[in-house]
């Protein structure tokens, strides 16, 4: 089950979202939440070789720009 169909608010999103999870929360490809997190645009976090959102940097994107 995608993470779009099982939340119905940021509240229900967990903690930390993968690039998977992104894309099914905005209705995005691949290559679109990769350009996110490589412009900055949404804050991530590398382990490794992976990338995680937290649900605070989804929050801050939905919010616009903090300048």
């Amino acid at each position: 089950m995608n993470t779009q169909a099982r939340c119905r608010s940021i509240e229900d999103l967990p903690l930390v979202l993968t690039i998977e999870d992104l894309m099914s929360v905005l209705d995005i490809g691949r290559n679109s939440a990769y350009r996110l997190i490589r412009e900055n645009q949404i804050r991530s976090i590398r382990i490794g070789t992976s990338i995680r959102i937290p649900r605070t940097a989804l929050v801050e994107y939905f919010s616009g720009p903090t300048e």
